[in-house]
């Protein structure tokens, strides 16, 4: 069934989402700051907008792909936002990854102007969105999350209702927790390999369906071993959500020492220039070597 779409916010996450939502027979108008983002949606059938307020007017479900709580805000509530345009009752659906606090302040500021808020933070990626396979956790009311699962089931295979308000943001964030520590992990392992003269593109195989297997060593690994840095992802954002990670788990009380080393490395990895760079040049931090990275 074709649905009307507005899409908030067209980088490389919200395009990959936009594109699936066009390919699966739905009615999508876009906005973003950059009208080059815009233009790559329109050339696949989707509607450009002037403002959010514009976008929002002529949709059922408003999808959110941004990258803070400041920016989410600004373009919902602010001038020409979201909440200007959109009809009483029309559900915002919010895919980007921001504080959990943050995230039940807008969704009751939301409530406060007749507006209904699921968060849906996702794993998977841009690759897994093209293909309708993001894993999406959710919070929000049951009705609001029966409803946008209906709409997000064109993007997701895995989708899970977490809780109330905020629950999606907490699941994200211990999903990068663990994400950013097997990043590192493999890295650091692949390197070992490299050292000790073992052939680390053969490890992913070797160790198929063991214990150690994960999505990341399989897909990873190598790319590690062959210096592919091609985006995906980028560092800078882990750093974002694994200090959220730290700033949750300093709120209640919980020991977390190895999100600390990780948060640290990606740090260092950010201040040394390669914050806008994939996962994949966490290489970088145990080989120190410079290369040019693809745009």
């Amino acid at each position: 069934m074709s649905r009307a779409i507005a899409l908030i916010g067209a980088g490389a996450m919200g395009g990959a989402i936009g594109a699936r939502f066009l390919e699966t027979g739905n009615s999508l108008t876009v906005f973003d700051l950059d009208p080059v983002k815009v233009a790559a949606l329109e050339a696949k059938g989707a509607a450009a907008a002037a403002s959010a307020a514009q976008a929002a007017s002529v949709a059922d479900c408003v999808i959110l792909s941004l990258n803070s709580p400041g920016i989410v805000r600004a373009a919902v509530f602010g001038p020409n936002g979201v909440a200007e345009g959109a009809r009483p009752g029309t559900l915002i659906v919010d895919m980007s990854s921001i504080d959990p606090d943050a995230t039940r302040a807008l969704a009751a500021d939301a409530a406060a102007k007749g507006l209904r808020w699921v968060d849906s933070p996702l794993s998977g990626g841009a690759p897994k969105a093209l293909i309708g396979q993001l894993t999406l956790m959710l919070g929000g009311a049951d009705g609001d999350v029966a409803d946008a699962r209906e709409v997000l089931k064109d993007v997701a295979g895995n989708i899970t209702h977490m809780g109330p308000s905020g629950a999606g943001q907490t699941t994200k964030l211990i999903n990068q927790v663990l994400c950013g520590l097997n990043f590192l992990a493999v890295a650091e392992a692949t390197q070992l390999a490299i050292d000790a003269g073992v052939d680390a593109a053969k490890i992913p195989m070797a160790l198929k369906g063991g214990r150690a297997d994960s999505a990341i060593l399989q897909e990873y690994m190598p790319r590690y071993v062959a210096r592919d840095y091609r985006r995906t992802g980028r560092i800078d954002n882990m750093v974002k959500d694994l200090n959220g990670a730290q700033d949750l788990a300093r709120r209640t009380g919980t020991a977390m020492p190895l999100t600390a080393v990780c948060a640290e490395v990606h740090r260092m990895l950010t201040a040394a220039g390669l914050g806008g760079e994939d996962q994949a040049a966490l290489m970088e931090f145990f080989t120190g070597a410079k290369r040019e990275f693809p745009q």
